[in-house]
């Protein structure tokens, strides 16, 4: 199969969809790798590794989509690559359609059978191919969010770790899956005091085992958030339905709770935000107030740490996408029921039923023969 690696082309997303040692693995396979010009620049890898690799460097996006039987990426299409994508093609990267109905329509029109990173999931119901990045991003998360809470940048000038004789910085983190969790342990580590809240009590028990003792657990409701808001002084939200739009757990009239200077930091931006306030930013521009809080919805956090990124989902992708190129997506698919879920758009059909629901489009289960 020829697969093809083009230059992510969200802002400033700097992680590429394979580094060399995937492509090597692919040649070792039989395939041929296409690569875009300086597509590995951002995350440390020269066009000279991947050739030793064994890709073939081509000079523009169009002449990877071109050649491609299958895209490998990391984040979804933007508008100026809908028109490269062609019937047929296989696209596999994180897509995140149900707070993206331009983007949802748009694969419809091309035919293509998109495969989600995002809702790739093993018979216990975990992510692996979310999990590597909802670790950096829960990390990240409680980092961005600290360094907001300075006054110079909008926050309560406070450290979040505090000082002798000055109390450390309170951080509420809502959901307990793997963002949360990393999330937890980041703020923990650097000596915050950290609520962590869910719906599973079972969840609850495992993360008050687990985590250290500067971390609470605390059952998942409105009134508990509300209790917690007033002293509060960092939020991130990582509440995950997979393939899901996100409920909103904090709404507009709850910022009143807080006080002026806190950040709210919405890691579930990707399925459209878990804040009713929240809006995608960019690295660019990553915050914005609303009501004196400090919004920071960044849609693609682990890119600013892109060559950590860029390893830790090749480790993790790389199986499923040799497979596909192995087996083609139809023998892949009905071999493995985890890459099975993961097919959320195929030859215009919608077959992931929390799209179809999200956006009143019909759907059409896929059996594969």
């Amino acid at each position: 199969m020829k697969v093809g690696i083009p230059k992510e082309m969200k802002n400033n997303e700097n992680r590429v969809g394979m580094t060399p040692a995937g492509v090597a693995e692919m040649r070792l396979h039989g395939h041929e790798v296409f690569v875009q010009r300086a597509a590995g620049e951002g995350s440390g890898f020269s066009d000279e590794e991947y050739v030793k690799a064994g890709a073939c460097i081509l000079p523009t996006i169009e002449a990877v989509y071109e050649v491609a039987d299958m895209i490998v990426k990391v984040k979804e299409p933007i508008e100026s690559e809908y028109k490269l994508i062609r019937k047929g093609q296989i696209l596999f990267t994180y897509f995140h359609f149900a707070s993206e109905k331009e983007l949802t329509e748009a694969m419809l029109k091309s035919g293509a059978v998109c495969l989600a990173y995002e809702t790739v999931q093993l018979p216990n119901g975990s992510l692996p191919l979310l999990q590597p990045m909802s670790e950096v991003a829960g990390c990240m998360a409680v980092l961005n969010g600290a360094y907001y809470l300075q006054k110079t940048k909008g926050g309560k000038g406070k450290l979040i770790s505090g000082v002798p004789g000055v109390s450390p910085a309170n951080v509420l983190v809502l959901g307990g899956g793997i963002v949360g969790e990393a999330a937890a342990m980041m703020a923990a580590g650097l000596g915050a005091n950290v609520t962590i809240t869910d719906i599973s009590l079972p969840r609850l028990r495992q993360l008050d085992i687990e985590t250290p003792a500067n971390v609470h657990t605390l059952y998942s409701s409105s009134h508990n958030i509300r209790q917690q808001l007033p002293t509060v002084d960092i939020v991130i939200g990582s509440v995950l339905v997979p393939g899901d739009k996100t409920p909103h757990l904090i709404t507009k009239d709850m910022l009143s709770l807080m006080e002026p200077g806190t950040v709210m930091v919405d890691v579930a931006i990707d399925q459209g935000g878990c804040f009713e306030t929240s809006r995608p930013t960019t690295h660019s521009e990553p915050v914005y107030t609303v009501d004196g809080i400090v919004h920071y919805c960044v849609a693609n956090i682990p890119g600013a740490i892109s060559n950590t990124s860029t390893l830790a989902l090749t480790n993790a992708t790389l199986r499923y996408a040799v497979a596909l190129a192995d087996k083609g997506w139809q023998q892949a698919c009905k071999d493995d029921s985890a890459l099975a879920k993961g097919l959320n758009i195929v030859e215009g059909k919608v077959v992931f039923k929390a799209i179809a629901d999200v956006f009143g489009l019909p759907y059409e289960p896929l059996a594969l023969a």
